[in-house]
C-alpha cells in the first residue's frame, strides 16, 4: 500500500496518524472528534504528535477516513514490532517461553439486532394479496345515520422498542446481527450471559510480559486454540529450539496439544480435572510450575486494554476494522509498561 504519494490533495502523513491514534488509546480518548477537540489546546498531545504549536488540527472526518485507509492489521503488527525489536526493548524479551489466552470483546450492537436470516423469516401473508372471501361480510348495507370516525393511532413502532426474549430460541446457525453481521452470539463460561462480540488474542512472553503478538476472531469454541497455533507461527516459523506455551484448561484439548508438540513447542497446559492430555511427561518439570504462575499475567494487559484502551467494546463494525484496533491497543500496552521496565 503506498502510503506517500506526490498527487492529490495533502493527506496526514502516516506516522503523525499512527502517533494520534496511540494517544486516542493511551488517554482514553472515547471518538475521534474528542482527540481532535483536546489537539487544538493540549500541547502534550501535539507535541507527541508533532504538531507546531500553531499548527491547525485535522477535521475529524478527515482523520476517520485517513484512519481506515492506513491503519489496517498488518500495519498494526508493523507498530508492535517496531516497538519490540527496539535496541532497549529487545534484550527484555524471552525468545523460548510463551503464555496464551483469549478474552471476549463486545460488538458495536445490541441483542435486538439479532434477528432471524432471510432464509429463516417465514414469508409475510400480507404483502399485497387479497383478502379472503370469509372476511367480507354478506350484508352490506350502508348505515342510516353518519358514524363518528375512530381516532386512527401512527402503526409506526419506536426504533428503540421493548423486546422480550424469553422462551425464544436463537442460535448464531439461525440468527445474525443487522448490525455487525460478523459478530456471533458467545459467551466463554456457562455462569454468564451470552453476547454479540468477537474474540480477542495475545501472544505473551514469560519474562517481561510484553505482548509480542495479538489478534482478533469471530466468536466460537475453537478459535483461541486456531489463533494460538497461529500466533506462535508467525513469532518464530521453523523453530528448531525447544519452545515452551503456557494456556489454561481451555487449551486442554488432544489435538490442539499434538499440534503443538508436532511444532516444537512443549504445552505447558493447566490440567482439567478430568481426562486431561497432560501427562507426567510434562508436570514433572519445574518449568511447567513457572509457565502456569506466569500465565496469569496476560490478563493484566486485557484488563488494561479494557479499562484504559477502551476495548471491552468495539466501537467499530467488521472483524477486520475491529482486530486492527485490537492489536494496536495491545502494542500500547507494551509502551505504556516500558518506562518502568526499562528503569528497573
Amino acid at each position: 500500500m503506498t502510503l506517500y504519494t506526490d498527487f492529490g490533495r495533502p493527506s496526514i502523513p502516516p506516522e503523525r496518524l499512527i502517533r494520534a491514534s496511540l494517544i486516542q488509546i493511551l488517554f482514553s480518548v472515547r471518538s475521534e472528534r474528542q482527540l481532535m477537540e483536546q489537539m487544538e489546546y493540549n500541547l502534550l498531545f501535539r507535541w507527541f504528535v508533532g504538531l507546531g504549536i500553531d499548527d491547525p488540527v485535522w477535521v475529524p472526518t478527515v482523520f476517520t477516513k485517513n484512519r481506515d485507509r492506513l491503519l489496517t492489521t498488518e500495519m498494526s503488527r508493523k507498530v508492535m514490532a517496531a516497538i519490540l525489536d527496539h535496541r532497549e526493548v529487545a534484550p527484555l524479551l524471552s525468545d523460548d517461553h510463551f503464555s496464551v489466552d483469549g478474552t471476549l470483546v463486545k460488538a458495536w450492537a445490541s441483542m435486538k439486532s439479532f434477528q432471524p436470516t432471510a432464509s429463516d423469516t417465514p414469508p409475510d401473508d400480507g404483502s399485497g394479496s387479497p383478502p379472503r372471501p370469509d372476511t367480507y361480510r354478506e350484508d352490506h348495507a350502508e348505515p342510516t345515520e353518519p358514524e363518528t370516525i375512530p381516532m386512527t393511532h401512527s402503526s409506526r413502532q419506536n426504533r428503540n422498542a421493548e423486546v422480550d426474549f424469553r422462551g425464544e430460541k436463537r442460535s448464531n446457525t439461525t440468527h445474525a446481527s443487522t448490525t455487525d453481521p460478523e459478530a456471533r452470539l458467545y459467551k466463554k463460561s456457562p455462569s454468564t450471559g451470552a453476547m454479540l462480540c468477537f474474540i480477542g488474542h495475545a501472544l505473551m512472553e514469560n519474562r517481561s510480559g510484553l505482548i509480542v503478538q495479538g489478534d482478533l476472531t469471530r466468536a466460537d469454541g475453537h478459535a483461541e486454540r486456531r489463533a494460538a497455533l497461529d500466533m506462535i507461527n508467525r513469532h518464530s516459523p521453523g523453530s528448531s529450539r525447544r519452545l515452551t506455551l503456557g494456556a489454561d484448561k481451555g487449551f486442554d484439548a488432544a489435538q490442539f496439544v499434538a499440534d503443538l508438540r508436532q511444532a516444537c513447542v512443549t504445552p505447558h497446559v493447566a490440567q482439567k480435572s478430568r481426562y486431561s492430555v497432560i501427562d507426567g511427561r510434562t508436570t514433572w518439570h519445574g518449568g511447567y510450575a513457572l509457565s502456569i504462575k506466569h500465565r496469569n499475567r496476560i490478563e493484566e494487559a486485557f484488563g488494561w486494554a479494557k479499562t484504559i484502551g477502551s476495548m471491552a467494546q468495539a466501537v467499530y463494525r467488521g472483524v477486520e476494522r475491529v482486530r486492527s484496533r485490537f492489536i494496536l491497543t495491545m502494542a500500547a500496552n507494551n509502551l505504556a509498561r516500558l518506562p518502568r521496565l526499562l528503569a528497573a
